[in-house]
This record gives structure tokens, C-alpha cells and sequence, in this order.
């Protein structure tokens, strides 16, 4: 695997996009506007609707087909080698200050396109059995809808600006599903909390853009990168301005020290803790990383710090999942340690790696979340591990997907893309520091410990109170996705 380590051989990869063509700019258009539509439609007539999750579920499963089809066709090459961008209008246009609404569609963005409609669409899916009950579900399907339209928009964007507008989309979204029972106080408290720090790491964000703009004087992300290779400003603030925007990235992203969020965001309903959790917003910072690489590739003491946090909050927060018994704080703790890797590679020059491990983390974390909401569901909302036990006989779907699961995070040899992509970036963190890949292949063995803990205690042990001796099956609105 090449790893990047100077801001030439970073620059080669990110040649500006060519033009798009008319077709595309319809469909990216409609990509972003249906889901955005969806939630307007049901924060209006939801509450009056016997069945609100018809319009967001609906429009979202047609945004789906929309993007994987536009997704498949960047990866096939029938947008170039680079990729396709298109601006629509001049959002703003003050002296050298101009601002472009516009997108980019390459092969990052359409493995994100990927990553964010498929697990998005079944979430929704999964939300008309978990939240059939719950006498809000019309507002929680708005904001599902909102959450999409946020991550949609960041990851097509092509202006810093307009990215910083989503990225602030995406923390509200977050804020109203993780406080969606807001009547009681530890949703409310949790929500206010991942407010507040993503809302301190994104003054470092918004720092960093500001310096990017003072240096090259744009705010388009592709014109940036020639502007800022070729700038002669001094490497201390190319090195200060690359570690701003890190720390935008690690607020959303949850790594130390902003990890403290995530955990607690558990407390709003399982279906949206899926989606901050495993495919979307947490990796947010994941994908601008990797997007900004040649900004990144000439900070070299900042792509440091990045790899020295990201493996650091991959040990800890391995060692914590260790200790955990609700089985929804397991799998937070299991995220914040794989997003670890993810920056460890982005700070190693390999983003190609952390690309890989982002889809297959995302797509099994997803699937684990979705299981332990099925099991909460059926437990009658017990979410300790020690009160479970036996399910695997009175759950056996779910036992079985949440098996696969496991199997997958904790990277058993050649069964499941979890193992390849980890084994990428340890092939990387060899190549570049010994103490790091010890580290990491450590952490990997704490994965599989803590992981096949939760599954042998929730579903081979001995039952261990009511909610597990009554659980039946989920719904298949739920079973399915």
C-alpha cells in the first residue's frame, strides 16, 4: 500500500473534477432535495398521519436508488478519473470573499454516498417496528430525514463553507435524536452534552477554514489544494491551521479529548443511535480528513498528532468497553476505538485504509446497533447485559446477524471485509512505527475479547431476569434490515 507522506504525491490524487453534465446535476440536485423534502412534509402533516414514516421512508428509499446509481457510475469511470463537479449558484460574493453552492462527485464521495443512503434507508426501515409505539415517532422520522439531507450535503459539498453549514446541520440533527425523550433527564442532559462539545471543537474548525482562506484565498476545496502547494507561508501555520481543522474532525468524530459525547449519545432511541454511531456522523471527520489529505500531507508534525491520537483513543477506548455492562455503551466504546484506526491511518499518509475500515465499520456497526435495539425491544427496554442471557434460543434471527457482527468487528481471519481492513492498516502502522502497530494489534485482540464477551453473556448465558425469559423475536420490519 502507498503511504502518502508529502504534499506532492498527496496532490496527484486530487486533480480538480471535470464538468458535469446536465443529467447529474438533476440527480445530485434530487438526491439532496427529496430527503430535505421528507423532512418538511413530516414535521407538517406527520402528527395527523396514522402512519408518518410513509413520506420519510419513502423518500429516502428513492434518494437511495438515486445516489447508489450515481455512485456506481463514479466507480466504474464513467466520470473520469477524478470525478465530476458542478456549481449551481454564487451563495455568497464579498470582495475576495466568494462562497459557491456546488458539489463533487469522485470515488470518495460515492463510497460515502454508499455508506450513508444504504445504512440510512435501513434504519428507516428499522424504525416503523422500534418506534410503532412511541406517540413522537412522526417527529423522530422528521429528524431522520433531516439527519440525511445534513450528511448528504457534507458529503458532496465542495466549498469549506458549505461543509461547515452541513457539518453544524449534522450536531443539530444529532442534538434532536439524542434528546428525542426530552422529557426525561438523561436524554436531555445527553443531548445538551454532545451539543455542546462538538459545539467547542467546531470553533477550532472554523479557525482552520478561516486560515485556509487567509492563505489561498478561496474557498473552494479543490482550488485550495494547488493554492495552498504552491503558497509560501510559513510551515508553523500551515502546521497550526491543519491541526484546527483536526480538531473540527475529532469533535465530530469523537476522539480524545471529545470522546466524552459519544458514549452518552445511547440514550435517545437505538435507530438513531445506529446512524450517529456507525455510518454518518461519526464519520464525518473520517471523510474530511481523507478529502483535505493534501492539506494535511504538507503538515507533517499535524498528520503526526493525528496518528498519536487516533491510536491513543483506540487503546483507551478499548480497555473501557472492557468494563461496560450496558450493551449500547459496549458498542460506543467499540466506535470510539475503531475510529482510532481510522485516524491513525489518515495520520500515517494511508487514507485508502481508513476508507475501508469507514465502510466496513460502518456497515457492521450498523448491524450490531440495529441488533441491540431488537434485543432492548424485546427485553422490555432492559439494556443490561447481566440481565439477558439465552436469547440465542428465543431470538434466533437476531442472534444469529448479531453473530456475524461480532465475527466481523473482531477481524477473524478471511471471513469478513472487518478483517482485511484492519489488517490494512496494521500493515501501514508496521511499515511506519513499530510501537503503534503493537498497539493497534493489541487493540484488535481487546476487540474480539469484549465483543465476544457481549455475545456470550446476552445470548449463550444463563437467562438472567424476566425481559430475557419473555423475549420474543422482533418484528420483521426489524429482523430484515
Amino acid at each position: 500500500m502507498n503511504v502518502i507522506l508529502n504534499a506532492e504525491e498527496g496532490g496527484e490524487l486530487f486533480v480538480p473534477p471535470q464538468p458535469a453534465g446536465d443529467l447529474e446535476n438533476l440527480l445530485v440536485l434530487l438526491v439532496l432535495a427529496i430527503p430535505l423534502a421528507g423532512f418538511l412534509l413530516t414535521g407538517l402533516v406527520g402528527r395527523r398521519m396514522v402512519r408518518p414514516w410513509l413520506i420519510s421512508v419513502s423518500f429516502i428509499l428513492v434518494a437511495t436508488v438515486l445516489a447508489t446509481y450515481l455512485a456506481f457510475q463514479a466507480l466504474s469511470g464513467e466520470y473520469g478519473e477524478h470525478g465530476i463537479r458542478h456549481v449551481y449558484y454564487d451563495w455568497i460574493e464579498v470582495g475576495t470573499l466568494k462562497v459557491e453552492f456546488g458539489y463533487v462527485l469522485d470515488n470518495l464521495t460515492a463510497l460515502m454516498l454508499i455508506v450513508v443512503t444504504w445504512i440510512g434507508s435501513l434504519v428507516h426501515v428499522y424504525s416503523i417496528g422500534y418506534m410503532a409505539h412511541d406517540p413522537g415517532k412522526w417527529r423522530f422520522f422528521s429528524y431522520l430525514n433531516l439527519f440525511m439531507f445534513s450528511m448528504l450535503l457534507l458529503v458532496l459539498a465542495s466549498s469549506y463553507l458549505v461543509v461547515f453549514g452541513a457539518w453544524e446541520l449534522v450536531g443539530l440533527s444529532s442534538y434532536l435524536l439524542i434528546g428525542f425523550w426530552y422529557t426525561r433527564r438523561a436524554p436531555a442532559l445527553a443531548s445538551k452534552k454532545a451539543f455542546l462539545v462538538n459545539r467547542v471543537a467546531d470553533q477550532g474548525f472554523l479557525v482552520g477554514i478561516m486560515g485556509v482562506f487567509l492563505i489561498t484565498g478561496t474557498m473552494d476545496i479543490f482550488d485550495s489544494f494547488e493554492l495552498w502547494t504552491v503558497s509560501d507561508s510559513d510551515p508553523l501555520v500551515r502546521n497550526i491551521v491543519a491541526v484546527l481543522l483536526f480538531v473540527g474532525a475529532a469533535g465530530k468524530s469523537a476522539q480524545f479529548p471529545f470522546h466524552v459525547w459519544l458514549p452518552d449519545a445511547r440514550e435517545g432511541p437505538t435507530p438513531g443511535s445506529a446512524l450517529i454511531h456507525a455510518a454518518t456522523m461519526v464519520n464525518a471527520g473520517v471523510y474530511f480528513v481523507a478529502r483535505t489529505t493534501p492539506r494535511f500531507a504538507s503538515a507533517p508534525e499535524a498528520l503526526l498528532l493525528v496518528a498519536i491520537m487516533g491510536t491513543f483513543t483506540a487503546v483507551l477506548a478499548a480497555t473501557i468497553a472492557l468494563t461496560q455492562k450496558d450493551i449500547k455503551r459496549v458498542l460506543a466504546y467499540s466506535t470510539l476505538s475503531q475510529l482510532g484506526y481510522m485516524f491513525m491511518a489518515l495520520g500515517v499518509g494511508a487514507w485508502l485504509a481508513a476508507i475501508f475500515h469507514l465502510m466496513a465499520h460502518g456497515f457492521t456497526k450498523g448491524l450490531l446497533f440495529l441488533g441491540s435495539g431488537s434485543v432492548i425491544h424485546a427485553c422490555h427496554h432492559e439494556q443490561d447485559i447481566f440481565k439477558m442471557g439465552g436469547l440465542y434460543k428465543r431470538m434466533p434471527l437476531t442472534a444469529l446477524t448479531f453473530a456475524a457482527g461480532v465475527i466481523a468487528i473482531a477481524g477473524i481471519p478471511f471471513i469478513a471485509a472487518g478483517f482485511f481492513s484492519k489488517d490494512s492498516i496494521l500493515y501501514v502502522a508496521k511499515s511506519v512505527s513499530t510501537p503503534a502497530f503493537y498497539l493497534l494489534t493489541g487493540t484488535a485482540l481487546l476487540t474480539a475479547l469484549y465483543m465476544g464477551r457481549l455475545f456470550f453473556i446476552a445470548f449463550l448465558g444463563k437467562p438472567n431476569g424476566h425481559g430475557a425469559e419473555e423475549a420474543r423475536e422482533s418484528s420483521w420490519t426489524m429482523v430484515l434490515p
